[in-house]
């Protein structure tokens, strides 16, 4: 029996699930080969490690060398493995690959993101300045990113750690719900995190780390030729300034009389 058996075989009963149930309904297989893999007869080939890997959020890593039945279940996602590993690519100059998620490939990402095939046939760019690290550009939609809009990318570091979240920084987060959203942290907790878009009109909400599929630090962008950067009147701020040195002295005026 392998590590593999045992494991899957462990994960449909904590879910109350039948072979036949999981066989037809989540892998879309029948219950006959979904046997196999749970006895070590067949090994599961990649579509339906992927498959079994997302729908109980374990890496294929920990489904085929750890044990996790030695684990509470509650804490499988707090080990260091429990992740998908991101292979770095670099071209001939030594660069890392940045790997361009376009448009219209955006929709497909939460299925495709952790696709060989898919993310093989990225297009992929370099910038000398981005060193060290997994790098991805995402595109960015709608008005709740400011500065960017509609034909920029937001290229972003790959975060292994969901505890690497500084308050303050603006990511890429890649959720189960909200698929990719460009966000900022405002702060966290032991169940979810709270974010807010940097366009005020948009109230902050909160995320549960059980809906983050992956998350990427904001690293650079890249902005379409019409882009304007927003210019900031100075003469407009000097005068609400002195307007609030008028409005101050009228009240100590009116203290002391």
């Amino acid at each position: 029996m392998s590590i593999f058996a045992d494991n899957i075989r462990f994960l449909r009963g904590k879910r109350g699930l039948s072979q036949h149930a999981f066989a037809n309904d989540i892998l879309i297989i029948s219950r006959d080969r979904y046997s196999k893999y749970e006895s070590g007869r067949s090994e599961a080939p990649y579509e339906v490690l992927i498959k079994i890997s997302k729908y109980f959020n374990i890496s294929i890593d920990l489904l085929l060398t750890v044990d996790i039945r030695k684990y509470p279940l509650e804490d499988i996602l707090k080990l260091p493995d429990n992740r998908i590993v991101l292979p770095v690519v670099v071209d001939q100059l030594g660069n890392n690959s940045i790997e361009i998620v376009p448009q219209k490939a955006s929709m497909g990402y939460l299925s495709g993101y952790s696709d060989p095939e898919y993310i093989e046939n990225l297009q992929r760019i370099t910038l000398p300045f981005l060193t060290n690290g997994k790098y991805r550009a995402f595109p960015a939609q709608g008005d709740s990113m400011p500065p960017f809009k509609d034909g920029s990318y937001i290229i972003g570091k790959y975060v292994e750690n969901i505890n690497e979240l500084k308050p303050g920084n603006s990511y890429v987060f890649v959720t189960l719900n909200d698929g990719i959203s460009y966000k900022r942290l405002i702060s966290g907790n032991k169940k979810s995190i709270t974010v807010s878009a940097d366009n005020s009109f948009y109230k902050p909400y909160d995320i549960p780390f059980e809906e983050i599929v992956e998350v990427w630090q904001y690293a650079s962008g890249i902005f379409p030729e019409d882009f304007e950067p927003k210019i900031v009147d100075n003469s407009n701020i000097q005068h609400i300034l002195l307007e609030l040195r008028r409005d101050v002295t009228e009240i100590n005026k009116k203290l002391f009389q």
